[in-house]
């Protein structure tokens, strides 16, 4: 089964974007950084979503992210599905922090228990296909809304929303052009995906 094993965000400055991760999230080498001037604006057609056990985690990781610089898209609050809030980084990346519990159970960690790279794509149905061709397996399915692979453990989850469907759960326009600013590393070879995506040989 094909798996992501690492991204690299595209930014104008790595070791501020580096410092930044280090600072925010305390983010291992599974998201890593790497000089780009490529032209873009708007919305880039990608979030990360860090998954947490509770909320007082949620705010712990939100408040290290403002502090590191990042500018509020959506405050932290209790939604349908759990609690949760939105963040942009200084370079650009918009971060989701959340989780599917409304209530603390303990203390407050920094445990990060998964890392969802959610893609908005044109048609979530037609990218499905075309992942599947790839060799990654569907975790979860609802139709043309939402499709979710799976991942062995460690590993960064993918997922495809449709593309208004995740900027407006980003809190942002869906418009934008130019270069998602991107690369997904993964034991499947390089390719672009139907959305521009690229996919590269993960480094060693």
């Amino acid at each position: 089964m094909t798996s992501i094993e690492s991204i690299t965000l595209e930014v104008a400055d790595p070791a501020a974007a580096e410092l930044f991760h280090k600072t925010a999230f305390e983010l291992d080498t599974r998201v890593r950084v790497r000089e780009s001037e490529a032209a873009t604006t708007g919305f880039r057609g990608f979030t990360l979503s860090l998954v947490v056990s509770q909320p007082g985690t949620v705010d712990s990781l939100v408040g290290t992210a403002l502090d590191a610089g990042a500018t509020t898209l959506k405050p932290a609050s209790k939604t349908l599905w759990g609690y949760g809030g939105v963040v942009q980084a200084p370079d650009g990346t918009i971060w989701k922090v959340a989780t599917s519990s409304k209530k603390d159970k303990g203390p407050a960690t920094r445990q990060i228990d998964e890392v969802v790279l959610l893609l908005g794509v044109e048609d979530v149905k037609a990218t499905k296909r075309f992942y599947t061709g790839r060799g990654l397996g569907v975790g979860k399915s609802f139709g043309s809304k939402y499709v979710e692979f799976a991942a062995p453990p460690g590993h960064l989850k993918l997922a495809l929303y449709g593309r208004r469907a995740l900027a407006k759960d980003a809190g942002v326009a869906p418009e934008g052009n130019g270069s998602h600013r991107i690369v997904i590393g993964s034991d499947g070879g390089s390719f672009t995906d139907p959305d521009g995506f690229v996919w590269e040989s993960a480094p060693a």
